[in-house]
């Protein structure tokens, strides 16, 4: 079999919500798309801003020699001034260009941050629950992930974060706004997370860093703002893409930023211009970059996503469901009424509803709803959510 073992072992474990995807598109096929409400995948189904296709009509016009070449690593200097601007703004710390690298999407940049970060072996803390993939990408670079899990309202728990940090602890990851929860870290929750670190890094005689994973970092809810990373903690790194805020998750455009007080900085922005060239993805997308240099402060409505969330809560509610209602991203994440998420989520499937277990964000029973479908399917599975619950106490 010309398969790795370790990849073999990937594809047992592989990502729960796109096998829900697959059942989604299975059952579609069967009993019509309108009669399946499928809540699994975070996939964007708000249209992109009307300046997006101005912008990348004009772009895509442009027949300037050489500008489909080859551009440095980072990016292009121009588009890196703009993500500067950008980050000073929502960091409030003032970044420079040289701060900055354009990557392929959030996914690309942790990819690159981890590439340069991680020693064999070392330990990345991740927060229960948290987006599928981390596990995966510390595992590429030769790292361990040490799972720990938020508090009950999916804060920061710091006492558990202080007594998992070793003196193997290379870096932590943040979420916030969360997916899978919608929560959003207080100031004061990542305040306090810093100085826990920059302790643990005075006693390990390392630095310890915080990689802050923002891409639906415009996506909130009544009027919550997302937090300055980089005013809590000057070893700290922030990724976003715009697959969210622009509705852009095929066109794989994101960047990374690195706190301007860093420590040996210039040897983490060298290594991960390296790391992107050597991981093959060799630059972001030329035309994107150039695309979104002029959609600063441009994001899609939120205000569609703002009343899907109403309407999901309400429903819920009625039903009975217990959750916290997110502030932030588009996801719910309600507990389980049994204590097996997987089970119930087949209870759910069995009423054409397709969620994803909190098993696969590392957090057992919950379950994961995505308002990323028109607020009609939302209306018209409250039915069977109704009837899921029924089920469930029966049992």
């Amino acid at each position: 079999m010309p398969v790795s073992d370790k990849m073999k072992g990937y594809s047992t474990r592989s990502s729960m919500i796109r096998k829900m995807f697959e059942e989604g598109s299975r059952m579609k096929a069967e009993f019509g798309k309108e009669n399946v409400f499928d809540f699994s995948l975070g996939n964007p189904d708000v249209p992109p801003p009307p300046e997006f296709y101005t912008i990348l009509r004009n772009m895509a016009a442009d027949t300037t020699p050489g500008i489909h070449a080859y551009m440095p690593n980072a990016g292009y200097p121009q588009v890196r001034e703009v993500i500067a601007a950008r980050i000073s703004e929502e960091q409030d710390i003032s970044v420079e260009a040289g701060d900055t690298l354009m990557t392929c999407g959030a996914a690309g940049a942790l990819n690159v941050v981890l590439k340069a970060l991680l020693n064999p072996e070392e330990e990345v803390i991740l927060l229960a629950p948290y987006f599928v993939e981390y596990n995966f990408y510390v595992d590429n670079h030769g790292g361990v992930s040490k799972v720990i899990s938020t508090d009950e309202e999916f804060n920061l728990d710091l006492g558990a974060i202080e007594k998992a940090i070793s003196a193997k602890t290379r870096a932590i990851m943040i979420n916030s706004p969360n997916n899978p929860t919608g929560q959003i870290y207080s100031q004061e929750s990542l305040a306090a997370l810093g100085k826990i670190l920059e302790q643990a890094s005075a006693r390990f005689g390392k630095a310890i860093v915080i990689i802050a994973d923002e891409p639906y970092r415009k996506i909130v809810f009544d009027d919550q703002k997302v937090p300055s990373i980089f005013k809590a903690y000057n070893n700290s790194i922030v990724l976003s893409s715009y697959s969210k805020e622009l509705s852009l998750p095929g066109e794989r455009i994101g960047f990374i930023a690195v706190h301007p007080d860093m420590s040996d900085k210039g040897l983490l922005l060298d290594a991960m211009a390296l790391a992107i060239r050597i991981l093959g993805f060799v630059n972001a997308p030329a035309l994107m970059q150039r695309v979104v240099t002029h959609l600063k402060g441009v994001s899609v409505d939120n205000s569609i996503y703002a009343r899907r969330r109403e309407t999901f809560c309400t429903l819920l509610r009625e039903a009975g469901y217990s959750f916290m209602p997110p502030k932030g991203a588009f996801y719910i994440f309600p507990k389980s009424p049994i204590a097996d998420d997987v089970q119930f989520c087949g209870l759910l499937q069995e009423e054409k509803i397709l969620a994803v277990p909190g098993a696969g964000f590392g957090l057992p029973g919950y379950f994961r709803l995505a308002f990323c479908t028109d607020e009609k399917y939302i209306k018209a599975a409250a039915a069977g959510f109704a009837r899921a619950m029924l089920k469930a106490r029966t049992l």
